[in-house]
Protein backbone atom coordinates (compact mmCIF):
# COMPACT_ATOMS: atom_id res chain seq x y z
CA UNK A 1 0.00 0.00 0.00
CA UNK A 2 0.84 3.74 -0.75
CA UNK A 3 -0.85 6.13 0.94
CA UNK A 4 -0.70 9.74 -0.72
CA UNK A 5 -1.58 12.76 0.84
CA UNK A 6 -1.94 16.35 -1.30
CA UNK A 7 -1.46 19.59 0.09
CA UNK A 8 -1.09 23.68 -1.26
CA UNK A 9 -4.11 24.07 -2.60
CA UNK A 10 -5.67 27.04 -2.42
CA UNK A 11 -7.17 30.50 -3.97
CA UNK A 12 -4.98 32.47 -6.39
CA UNK A 13 -5.44 35.28 -8.95
CA UNK A 14 -4.96 34.60 -12.29
CA UNK A 15 -1.54 34.89 -13.53
CA UNK A 16 -0.44 33.75 -10.10
CA UNK A 17 1.44 30.51 -8.77
CA UNK A 18 1.01 27.38 -6.69
CA UNK A 19 3.31 24.70 -5.72
CA UNK A 20 1.19 21.08 -4.88
CA UNK A 21 3.00 18.97 -2.83
CA UNK A 22 1.92 15.07 -2.56
CA UNK A 23 3.72 13.10 0.57
CA UNK A 24 3.52 9.37 0.62
CA UNK A 25 4.10 6.70 2.78
CA UNK A 26 3.87 2.74 2.95
CA UNK A 27 5.74 1.34 0.32
CA UNK A 28 9.00 2.44 -1.63
CA UNK A 29 8.15 5.62 -3.02
CA UNK A 30 10.80 5.69 -5.69
CA UNK A 31 9.33 2.56 -7.11
CA UNK A 32 6.77 4.45 -8.71
CA UNK A 33 5.78 6.47 -11.31
CA UNK A 34 4.12 9.25 -10.32
CA UNK A 35 0.89 11.50 -11.79
CA UNK A 36 -0.95 14.32 -10.99
CA UNK A 37 -4.23 14.77 -12.68
CA UNK A 38 -7.19 16.98 -11.80
CA UNK A 39 -10.88 17.55 -12.16
CA UNK A 40 -13.16 19.95 -12.63
CA UNK A 41 -17.00 20.31 -11.59
CA UNK A 42 -19.27 17.77 -14.12
CA UNK A 43 -16.12 17.25 -15.66
CA UNK A 44 -13.89 13.70 -16.30
CA UNK A 45 -10.79 13.46 -14.42
CA UNK A 46 -8.11 14.52 -16.63
CA UNK A 47 -4.04 14.04 -16.90
CA UNK A 48 -1.77 16.68 -16.34
CA UNK A 49 1.60 15.62 -15.66
CA UNK A 50 3.39 12.52 -14.95
CA UNK A 51 7.62 11.83 -13.94
CA UNK A 52 9.50 8.48 -14.05
CA UNK A 53 10.65 7.16 -10.71
CA UNK A 54 14.01 8.37 -11.55
CA UNK A 55 12.29 11.78 -12.22
CA UNK A 56 14.36 12.30 -15.52
CA UNK A 57 11.71 11.90 -18.04
CA UNK A 58 8.32 14.34 -17.33
CA UNK A 59 5.46 14.58 -19.39
CA UNK A 60 2.15 17.20 -19.82
CA UNK A 61 -1.12 17.35 -21.10
CA UNK A 62 -0.82 20.44 -24.17
CA UNK A 63 -3.04 22.85 -21.53
CA UNK A 64 -0.50 23.12 -18.97
CA UNK A 65 3.13 22.47 -21.04
CA UNK A 66 5.57 25.66 -20.39
CA UNK A 67 3.11 26.57 -17.36
CA UNK A 68 3.42 23.35 -14.52
CA UNK A 69 6.85 21.71 -13.84
CA UNK A 70 5.99 18.47 -12.04
CA UNK A 71 9.29 17.22 -9.80
CA UNK A 72 9.98 14.71 -7.01
CA UNK A 73 12.44 14.35 -4.29
CA UNK A 74 12.75 10.37 -3.44
CA UNK A 75 14.66 11.19 -0.42
CA UNK A 76 11.70 13.21 0.84
CA UNK A 77 8.93 11.03 -0.60
CA UNK A 78 7.27 13.78 -2.07
CA UNK A 79 6.15 15.19 -5.63
CA UNK A 80 5.50 18.26 -6.34
CA UNK A 81 3.25 20.24 -9.24
CA UNK A 82 4.91 23.91 -9.59
CA UNK A 83 1.73 25.83 -11.31
CA UNK A 84 2.80 29.24 -12.88
CA UNK A 85 0.32 31.48 -15.38
CA UNK A 86 -2.44 30.02 -13.75
CA UNK A 87 -6.04 30.53 -15.31
CA UNK A 88 -9.64 30.69 -14.58
CA UNK A 89 -9.43 27.28 -16.25
CA UNK A 90 -6.92 25.53 -13.95
CA UNK A 91 -9.62 25.37 -11.21
CA UNK A 92 -9.93 21.90 -10.13
CA UNK A 93 -9.37 18.93 -7.64
CA UNK A 94 -5.75 18.14 -8.21
CA UNK A 95 -5.08 14.88 -7.46
CA UNK A 96 -1.86 12.66 -7.30
CA UNK A 97 -1.69 9.11 -7.97
CA UNK A 98 1.09 6.64 -8.20
CA UNK A 99 1.53 3.51 -10.67
CA UNK A 100 3.64 0.73 -11.56
CA UNK A 101 5.78 0.00 -14.93
CA UNK A 102 6.33 1.33 -17.75
CA UNK A 103 3.09 3.10 -18.71
CA UNK A 104 4.09 6.26 -18.29
CA UNK A 105 6.49 6.29 -21.11
CA UNK A 106 3.85 5.52 -23.24
CA UNK A 107 -0.12 6.97 -23.49
CA UNK A 108 -1.32 4.76 -20.76
CA UNK A 109 0.25 7.58 -18.24
CA UNK A 110 -2.72 9.62 -19.04
CA UNK A 111 -5.95 7.07 -17.61
CA UNK A 112 -6.34 7.15 -14.37
CA UNK A 113 -6.81 3.11 -14.33
CA UNK A 114 -3.26 3.21 -14.78
CA UNK A 115 -2.43 4.28 -11.22
CA UNK A 116 -3.06 2.23 -8.38
CA UNK A 117 -2.94 4.77 -5.42
CA UNK A 118 -4.70 8.12 -5.09
CA UNK A 119 -4.42 10.93 -2.79
CA UNK A 120 -7.78 12.56 -1.62
CA UNK A 121 -7.36 15.91 -3.42
CA UNK A 122 -6.56 19.11 -3.15
CA UNK A 123 -8.74 21.84 -4.34
CA UNK A 124 -7.37 24.86 -6.39
CA UNK A 125 -9.19 27.76 -7.00
CA UNK A 126 -8.47 30.50 -9.65
CA UNK A 127 -10.50 33.68 -9.32
CA UNK A 128 -10.49 36.20 -12.70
Amino acid sequence: QVQLVESGGGLVQAGGSLRLSCAASGRTFSNYAMGWFRQAPGKEREFVAAITWSGLSTYYADSVKGRFTISRDNAKNTVYLQMNSLKPEDTAVYYCAAGRGGMVHTTRRAVPQEYDYWGQGTQVTVSS
